[in-house]
């Protein structure tokens, strides 16, 4: 999931609190192990083999390529899950090495799902070509988990995945949960915000931990996938509370693409959202 995970509860019954954060991380493990890119033996490794050949895939596995697909088309292009194939040329770990324009130019052509055929349940990538559901997979486990949550407890329970979240309901009295956005200065751990959410979810993105240094300053992990290259006037971070959780990490990352009108769009939403950037340094 790329960060802590944890689950809050009001449960006093031990036996029911363990039954709550079993079944959660259950579904943590499983959709970590079917889904994430890093391993060799999942349904994402078998499509990134294929090699040109056709890959039929199971009921879930087809509504994740569904949802991008849908999210491919509302971003005009620019949320694209053959993108993951650009980490070759960027390693987004606070460094400052800038892939040259020969290195990014070289993977283009493996980048487009317009070049990908997906009738489901078959997937027929281009030899070389790769999918990665980083974008979308860890908003995905926590929709999947709070409803197993729900099933095993009628409680008021909260879940975590390194910063992306979701409730079960209010807590007793019916009090929201209290919730801190973290600032953009990662030497400082006082929330920038604080958010009392009383349902749905929150999803965040933003460069805090996973960006390069530049000349021109930090750039974002959030690739356009037209060029290879950061975004241009990315905010640093956007938040956004919706209904469920992948609904709002669809926000925030078509935010985040849209640049400097990152908020014009939330705007235009609707939801209830938090930007952090930048300010510039006036010069006298």
């Amino acid at each position: 999931m790329g960060g802590p995970c944890e689950v809050l509860a009001e449960i006093a019954d031990e036996v029911t609190a363990r039954k709550v954060v079993e079944a959660v991380a259950a579904c943590a493990w499983r959709i970590e192990l079917k889904f994430s890119r890093y391993r060799p033996d999942n349904i994402v490794a078998r499509i990134n083999a294929s090699a040109g050949a056709p890959v039929e895939v199971d009921e879930e596995t087809a509504n994740l390529l569904d949802f991008a697909a849908l999210i491919h088309r509302l971003s005009d292009g620019m949320f694209d899950i053959t993108s993951g194939v650009l980490r070759r040329a960027w390693t987004f770990d606070g460094n400052d090495r800038i892939p040259t324009s020969a290195e990014i130019d070289a993977l283009l052509p493996l980048v487009g799902w317009s070049k990908v055929q997906w009738a489901s349940p078959v997937l027929t990538l281009r030899p070389g070509m790769q999918i990665d559901f980083g974008g979308i997979g860890k908003e995905y486990a926590v929709d999947q988990s709070i409803k197993l949550a729900a099933l095993a407890s009628d409680a008021a329970v909260l879940v975590n995945f390194g910063g992306d979240l979701a409730i079960t309901r209010a807590r007793d009295g019916n009090r929201p949960w209290r919730v801190g956005i973290e600032g953009i200065d990662a030497s400082d751990p006082r929330a920038s915000t604080l958010v009392d959410l009383a349902a749905g979810a929150l999803a965040t993105s933003g460069d805090t931990y996973r960006y390069v240094e530049s000349e021109r300053g930090r750039l974002s992990h959030i690739l356009d996938p037209r060029n290879g290259r950061p975004v241009s006037g990315a905010p640093r971070s956007v938040t956004v509370a919706a209904p469920t959780c992948t609904n709002a990490g669809m926000l925030t990352t078509l935010a985040m693409l849209r640049g400097s009108e990152a908020e014009t769009f939330l705007e235009s939403e609707g939801v209830r959202h938090w930007v952090q950037r930048i300010l510039p340094v006036a010069r006298a």
